[in-house]
Order: C-alpha cells, then sequence, then structure tokens
C-alpha cells in the first residue's frame, strides 16, 4: 500500500489493500441521502463501515460527516442509524460534534432552517491522540472562583480547597464548531468548487490536528475535492485517499500540486508527497451497486 496516493477506485477496492490496524484517523463526508450528484455513485454503508473497523488502528479515530435529507418534511434518520451501526460492529461514539454553518441554503418554511450537520466521532478503543483545540475565549479570564472552593466530607466536615487559580485567557472548544461554508469561504482553490459538497479546510484542519499526530496517517474513503488530503499535508501528516471520479482525482491533482513547502522540506526523508493514480481510470475497480 502507497501512501501519500489518491487511488482513483471505489474505497472497498483500496480498503482490500490495506492490513489490518494501519490507519490512525479517517477524516470524511460519504456522499449521503442523494443530497447531491455525485457521478452516480452509490456506496454500500455497512460492508465500508466494517472495513473501516479492520483497518483503523487500536486508538484510531473516525470522523464521519453527515446529515439527513428532508423527506416530505420530515429528516430521513439515517445518520443516527449509522451512527448506531458504527457502535454494533466495535466504535465507541466518541462524541456527537455539530457542524454549524452560518446559514441555510434556503429558508424553511415549515420547520426550523436546518444549518448544522452531524461530525461523528467513533474511535476504536480509547483514542490513543487527543489534541483539544483551546481557542474559545474565557469570559472571566484572569478571575478565581472568587473565594476558596470546598464540599463537605462524609463525616460531615466542610473541607476548604486552596484558593483556585486565575482562569486562562483561552478555554476547551466546545463541540459545536462554526464554519462558514459558502463560495469562497471554504477555500481559495476555485477548482475545489467543482465538487458539489466540499466541506470546509479548516474543519478538516481542525479534526486532523485534535486526532492526529504529526507523520501519521489520515485516510478518506471519499476524497472528492481532497479537501483531507491538502490538509493532512499542510499538517505535516501523510495521507491516503480512494475517490471513484476521475474528474474529482484531477481536481485534487491541482490542488496538491500547490503545496509545495512539506514536499520540499521532506524530500531528504524519501517521501513522495505528490499525488499519483496506481489505477488507470478505464481499469476502476467498482465492487458496489
Amino acid at each position: 500500500m502507497k501512501i501519500n496516493t489518491i487511488y482513483n477506485e471505489n474505497c472497498l477496492a483500496t480498503m482490500l489493500k490495506i492490513e489490518d490496524n494501519f490507519i490512525d484517523l479517517t477524516v470524511t463526508s460519504p456522499p449521503y441521502d442523494n443530497l447531491r450528484d455525485y457521478r452516480g455513485y452509490s456506496f454500500d454503508f455497512e460492508q465500508i463501515a466494517k472495513e473501516l473497523y479492520r483497518v483503523t488502528k487500536i486508538g484510531g479515530v473516525v470522523v464521519w460527516v453527515v446529515g439527513d435529507a428532508i423527506i416530505e418534511g420530515s429528516e430521513s434518520g439515517n445518520s443516527f442509524k449509522q451512527a448506531l451501526f458504527f457502535k454494533d460492529i466495535g466504535f465507541n461514539i466518541h462524541d456527537t460534534m455539530i457542524y454549524q454553518k452560518t446559514g441555510p441554503r434556503f429558508p424553511e418554511k415549515i420547520r426550523y432552517s436546518q444549518i448544522f450537520e452531524y461530525m461523528f466521532v467513533f474511535s476504536k478503543g480509547a483514542p490513543k491522540t487527543v489534541n483539544i483545540i483551546k481557542d474559545r475565549k474565557n469570559k472571566w479570564a484572569g478571575h478565581t472562583n472568587w473565594g476558596h472552593g470546598g464540599h463537605r466530607m462524609k463525616d460531615g466536615e466542610m473541607l476548604i480547597k486552596p484558593k483556585a487559580k486565575p482562569y486562562a485567557d483561552y478555554g476547551s472548544r466546545f463541540n459545536v464548531w462554526t464554519y462558514s461554508n459558502g463560495y469562497g469561504f471554504g477555500t481559495k482553490d476555485k477548482n475545489a468548487y467543482k465538487h458539489p459538497a466540499m466541506f470546509p479546510e479548516k474543519l478538516a484542519e481542525d479534526h486532523i490536528i485534535s486526532w492526529s499526530n504529526k507523520n501519521e496517517l489520515v485516510y478518506d474513503p471519499f476524497m472528492g475535492s481532497g479537501t483531507t488530503a491538502k490538509m493532512a499535508l499542510l499538517n505535516e501528516r501523510n495521507y491516503i485517499g480512494s475517490e471513484l471520479s476521475k474528474e474529482y482525482c484531477d481536481i485534487i491533482n491541482e490542488r496538491l500540486m500547490n503545496i509545495t513547502k512539506y514536499n520540499n522540506d521532506n524530500e531528504q526523508n524519501g517521501y513522495d508527497l505528490l499525488t499519483s493514480y496506481p489505477i488507470d481510470s478505464n481499469e476502476v475497480v467498482d465492487n458496489i451497486s
């Protein structure tokens, strides 16, 4: 299995080549509920979930960004079904996070406008890497709890604690993350918007920083416009990607070819950080109906 490569094929074909317990982190958004035209692509969710469990390292994480279609005024609920299936096959639901957008695509008339998707964080056992982002400005920065805290012991005696330290300027981020998602906000790469459902680069970057370390391996089974690969490289991680559409692979190649700093810095280590296509577009392996 060659790393730092986009495989122009079905992700099940790619994962057949990946050995057990190989991937540190997966960051992906599947083509859910037929909300977009993905060049006619459909996927066998259950088989893909099982393969993701097999190839993920013990302590590894899968970030699954997904939403629900609105059918006859109500949500499909498929996101919850998928999350529970991941749990049934052995993953922990480590966190149910929210990707909040700055505005809806169109206003709703019979329900409140939908401005979020789920970011399910699944872990294979306890996560081996947790780098919590601390960029939330503390309202009470510099203050303490205005006295000595305490609590009553079982025998009734009051135990007084030492005076608390002042609150830091910044605290840990909450699990609702807000990103601008319109044209020109998710990325400066105009070619990326040829893909119908690109998630913001910062979203991918924040998860890559949170659940992996430098030089670890990040996978995206639905690589789309290549956002996960790009942010992996910019944050000094390695990547593997699967993408069935040759058109989207071309978009990915254009985006990654513009990344030179990490490439040049690591030439001495023998990394091949430019995208390659080991399978010809006329020989795509398609095991999914």
